[in-house]
């Protein structure tokens, strides 16, 4: 009986032992891992070292781990230095080429430049020399003549764009309002059939009493437009033949499309 008891109390023994094990000791930490990759170097230059020894060869030289990590440490930061030498370098030699190359040619004139200067001095001599207040060419508007002509001589203005002969703007291609927050503008783009040629005129005017003459009579076309800036930005256009609402019912309060615009009702 007690022969056949041994080999259980020997399992019994065994399994205590390791339920009583440590948790975590099957595994090494980091530490006792990087401990045994040194002894292991450290093993391997020794026996190194023996050999050379024994051949009669002059054992190699070994530095310690602390000068080992400064030499690398050293070597990073003189790459790091030639590397940033390099750069400066490169930039230099770019702002000399830079500084050494001949100056950038004069941008060349607008090919519409000619027929900007003719529209001015024809402005000018029959609405007034103070008629146009800036006048230049919009090359991303395919270089498209642009005058601004003072409100006070827009009636004039207008006449004379359309019935000189060599404007002929006669037709009235389209005609918007636009809210500059300092200040209101209608833009008229004007097309002449007899020339094929097209203009921009931009009439500017106060925010608080906006108001910019009429050019209903001149080309027909501004009638329901002039409604509709009336309407939605609430410009004035006296001599209009029925300057009424267009979009908006007669009892809206305020005008839609002003950056101010506060509406009584937001969900409307």
């Amino acid at each position: 009986m007690s022969e056949d008891k041994k080999p259980e109390e020997k399992v019994e023994q065994t399994a205590s032992s390791e339920e009583t094990k440590p948790e975590g000791s099957a595994e090494l930490t980091a530490e006792e891992k990087a401990a045994e990759r040194a002894a292991a170097r450290a093993a391997r230059l020794a026996a190194k070292a023996a050999a050379a020894e024994q051949a009669g060869e002059p054992a190699p030289a070994t530095a310690p781990p602390a000068e080992a990590s400064a030499a690398g440490d050293d070597e990073k930061a003189a790459k790091a230095q030639a590397a940033a030498e390099a750069r400066a370098a490169r930039a230099s030699a770019r702002g000399a080429k830079t500084d050494a190359a001949e100056p950038a040619a004069p941008k060349e004139p607008s090919p519409n430049q000619p027929l900007l200067d003719r529209l001015v001095a024809i402005l000018k001599e029959s609405a007034g020399e103070e008629a146009v207040v800036d006048s230049f060419i919009n090359e991303r508007d395919a270089h498209r003549p642009y005058v601004v002509i003072h409100s006070s001589r827009w009636q004039e203005a207008a006449v004379t764009l359309r019935d000189h002969e060599e404007l002929r703007c006669d037709y009235l291609r389209n005609l918007s309002g636009v809210d500059q927050e300092t200040h209101l503008e209608v833009a008229y783009h004007l097309l002449s059939l007899t020339h094929k040629r097209e203009y921009c005129v931009k009439v500017k005017t106060d925010r608080d009493q906006p108001s910019i003459p009429s050019v209903s009579p001149v080309w027909p076309t501004a009638n329901w437009n002039e409604r509709e800036v009336f309407d939605l930005l609430g410009i004035d256009f006296p001599g209009h033949p029925n300057l009424v609402r267009i979009m908006m019912p007669d009892d809206w309060v305020g005008h839609p499309l002003r950056k101010d615009y506060e509406p009584l009702d937001p969900e409307v």
